[in-house]
């Protein structure tokens, strides 16, 4: 019989502004490590971003979907 495995999802949120994307995005990688590591996270099935805008079209934030098993 065949192991039934256990994936969860967690979701992560930031807003970019201008001239300070690189600092924003290392900090959300920082808060998924941290995340991972806290919750002894062994095995990640798949890490996803998008990016969210505002009514002109301008990117003003990302989503990070992180699914692992838990």
């Amino acid at each position: 019989m065949r192991e039934k495995k256990d994936f969860k999802v967690k979701t992560f949120t930031t807003e970019l502004r201008i001239f300070q994307t690189i600092r924003e995005l290392e900090g959300l990688d920082d808060k998924v490590n941290r995340f991972l590591a806290e919750n002894k996270v062994k095995k990640v099935i798949s890490v996803s971003d998008s990016t969210t805008t505002d009514n002109g079209g301008a990117t003003i934030g990302l989503i990070r979907v992180l699914t692992y098993e838990g």
